[in-house]
């Protein structure tokens, strides 16, 4: 697709006919380009790539991953496919080793492949699964932007780190969601968005998001948001996740952590907002949270252009975790959590 509409696609992720499309977020702001996959293969390599990005985008990517990999599989042998394909799943499941929403998809969807005839083609019930997955998102992303809306206690501008909108979820968004619920009750004065390097989801993704929907945003450098907060008028700093570990602390985009630290210094509060999904009750604190590296030359570069001094190394960690503790709100689609710890996770979760 040419980039011949600047507005906000409905879907950053369309499955059509038999194949998946995937809008291209490494060409945003300036193109709006789709890229259509045909097998379990490419989508995983589009996850690695960052074609698509965040964690229930990831997580709805991968489920329709498996409806390809399984309608190949059943084409080449209809007797062996569920144990053909194991190996579609484990290159799914390495794509992206932080966010837990692709490993829950990919367990929701093997759930199902356990319970299909083995002789019968299983691409009708697995795409309506994860069509399920991907509606659900949708909806529980309207519900967190309702119940965080309403815990704004007085209009003031926020700030916003990465980006965690329509382009990282299903549509709508989780933090943006917040975000778009609260500026339709006017509620939010003005977004400040982290430009969050290197990959500058914010720059390219959130301002653009913001724009489309008429939300005045303005960016910061990822260093400027302290010296902003001291300067007053933020109300809350609102971010997503990629994954929460049973005492509620948060893995996110590199920088989260940091920004809590300052949102606590100048009494601003923090709002997480993430669905259960992104929730790992299996692991006891962030210290368990595996925290993707990525190549430094992501650091070491702009676009094609070399930034560094020759010879400096990189330490590109994604993601950091930010301690329960520096958490003032959980915004779920099961409800909130004020001060997450364990004993209201395991509440929240049942």
């Amino acid at each position: 697709m040419s980039p011949s509409s600047s507005s906000l696609p409905d879907r950053a992720i369309v499955w059509d006919d038999h194949h998946l499309q995937l809008l291209d977020q490494r060409r945003l702001p300036g193109r709006v380009d789709y890229l259509t996959l045909h097998d379990a293969r490419q989508v995983a390599q589009a996850i690695s790539d960052m074609v698509v990005r965040g964690a229930p985008a990831i997580g709805i990517t991968a489920a329709y991953g498996v409806v390809l990999a399984a309608a190949l599989r059943f084409a080449a042998n209809p007797q062996s496919w569920k144990s053909a394909i194991s190996e579609d799943l484990n290159l799914l499941a390495a794509a992206r080793p932080t966010a837990v929403n692709l490993q829950w998809a990919l367990e929701r969807m093997q759930t199902l492949m356990q319970s299909l005839p083995a002789d019968n083609n299983p691409q009708a019930s697995l795409l309506q699964e994860a069509q399920r997955i991907h509606a659900k998102d949708v909806a529980d992303n309207h519900t967190m932007g309702e119940l965080g809306a309403a815990l704004f206690e007085q209009k003031s501008a926020v700030i916003t780190h990465c980006n965690a909108g329509a382009l990282a979820t299903g549509g709508y968004g989780t933090a943006l969601g917040v975000i778009r619920s609260a500026f339709a009750q006017d509620r939010i004065t003005q977004v400040y968005a982290d430009e969050t390097r290197p990959w500058l989801q914010g720059s390219r993704l959130t301002a653009w998001e913001l724009l489309q929907d008429d939300i005045p945003v303005q960016l910061l450098a990822d260093g400027a948001a302290a010296a902003r907060m001291a300067a007053g008028g933020i109300g809350w700093v609102i971010v997503g996740s990629d994954r929460i570990a049973a005492n509620g602390d948060v893995a996110n985009k590199i920088g989260t952590y940091g920004l809590a630290l300052a949102a606590r210094y100048h009494a601003v509060r923090f709002m997480v907002v993430a669905p259960t999904s992104t929730i790992d009750m299996h692991l006891s604190s962030g210290e368990q949270i595996p925290i993707e590296q990525r190549d430094a030359g992501e650091l070491l570069r702009c676009g094609e252009s070399t930034i560094a001094a020759q010879g400096a190394g990189a330490w590109n960690p994604v993601f950091d975790v930010t301690p329960a503790g520096l958490v003032d709100v959980l915004v779920t689609e099961k409800g909130i959590i004020h001060a997450p710890n364990s004993e209201k996770m395991r509440e929240l979760m049942g």
